[in-house]
């Protein structure tokens, strides 16, 4: 097969992948990067991109696009006055810690490695989309001193090894300590570029060993030029959508299709 039929090939698929990513962000309140993740990895490999650092770009390209729709997020809800500052500048620096010890550490696992990763901490945010309450408290407000010295890197570590911003970890884990959705939602786009910038300036430096045309360290270029352009365009059409259908069938039916898609990346990883 020529490089031109292969790199039209890539991006018919990354036309494809950063639409639905749009749609399903702007219609779920999810990030892309837990839809991107998975996506580039079964379009690279099918396209014959399978090296043993496959997830590395998988990871840093999802995390290159998460720095531009954050901040495009971040801004629309700060002229709502919905993000809590407070908590962004107080937390800001235990993630971005967490952010940078993540890149170092998936700089070094192979591939397979973080498919199992990717597979683990998949199926735990499939089970609380689908099984979690509103109500669940763990707390009044968000934690201090060694509390959140502990769990503010774990956010930043875990989103890294999975390659997705602050949405997924961030959330829950405000919602858990009493702080209303629509600010924890906020708050987790400002999470999503304290976890990415970092980490991303990192794999810029990573050497990858048979990555796909185009990757400047462990970013390919041409997916998060495709993915962003794509997502920009249909995530308002998923916005739509969420005001036209009730969104809690919907965020069920995700938890079930994000479990089976972790469920399959574990298995691919432990070889079964």
């Amino acid at each position: 097969m020529t490089d031109t039929v292969l790199m039209l090939q890539m991006l018919l698929l990354l036309v494809v992948i950063g639409g639905l990513a749009g749609v399903l962000a702007g219609m779920l309140g999810v990030g892309g990067g837990i839809v991107l993740v998975p996506a580039f990895f079964y379009a690279f490999q099918t396209l014959g991109y399978d090296g043993p650092q496959l997830m590395q770009v998988c990871l840093a390209t999802s995390l290159a696009t998460i720095i531009v729709t954050s901040v495009r997020s971040v801004s629309s809800h700060n002229k709502k006055g919905a993000v809590d500052w407070d908590i962004l500048r107080t937390w800001a620096p235990g993630i971005a810690i967490g952010a940078v010890l993540g890149m170092l550490v998936a700089a070094q696992l192979r591939s397979v490695t973080l498919q199992a990763l990717f597979g683990v901490l998949g199926i735990v945010i499939g089970l609380y989309m689908g099984f979690g309450r509103a109500e669940w408290r763990l707390g009044q407000a968000m934690p201090v001193g060694l509390k959140r010295a502990m769990l503010s890197p774990a956010v930043g570590l875990m989103s890294v090894l999975m390659g997705i911003g602050g949405g997924s970890f961030g959330v829950p884990l405000m919602s858990l300590f009493n702080t209303p959705i629509h600010r924890a939602v906020a708050t987790a786009a400002g999470f999503g570029v304290i976890i990415a910038v970092p980490a991303v300036i990192g794999f810029l430096l990573v050497p990858i060993e048979g990555a796909p045309p185009y990757t400047v360290g462990a970013v390919n270029l041409v997916a998060f030029g495709v993915v962003i352009m794509m997502t920009l365009f249909t995530a308002p059409y998923g916005v739509k959508l969420a005001h036209a259908m009730d969104p809690k069938p919907l965020k069920r039916v995700f938890a079930v299709f994000l479990t089976v898609v972790a469920l399959n990346m574990l298995r691919k990883a432990l070889g079964l």
